[in-house]
């Protein structure tokens, strides 16, 4: 595989180890009654996971448009 498509694709690997980490650390209600979780990992998770496919498209896309450019 070309490095230009791991890299593209890295953001998405990323993305899903946040939304696992998130989903391992879980949320618990602490003694005063306040919500403890990583909810920065959601956020974050979405971005890189959404980042990634439209990385991974771009190169999919420039790649097949310099083969037809090549076979013109």
């Amino acid at each position: 595989m070309k490095i230009k498509y791991v890299i593209a694709s890295t953001p998405i690997l990323l993305g899903v180890i946040c939304f696992l980490a998130k989903a391992i650390i879980g949320s618990n209600v602490a003694a005063d009654g306040t919500l403890e979780e990583p909810f920065f990992l959601i956020p974050i998770g979405f971005l890189l996971f959404f980042l990634g496919i439209v990385s991974l498209a771009s190169v999919v896309l420039i790649s097949m448009f310099k083969k037809t450019q090549v076979l013109n």
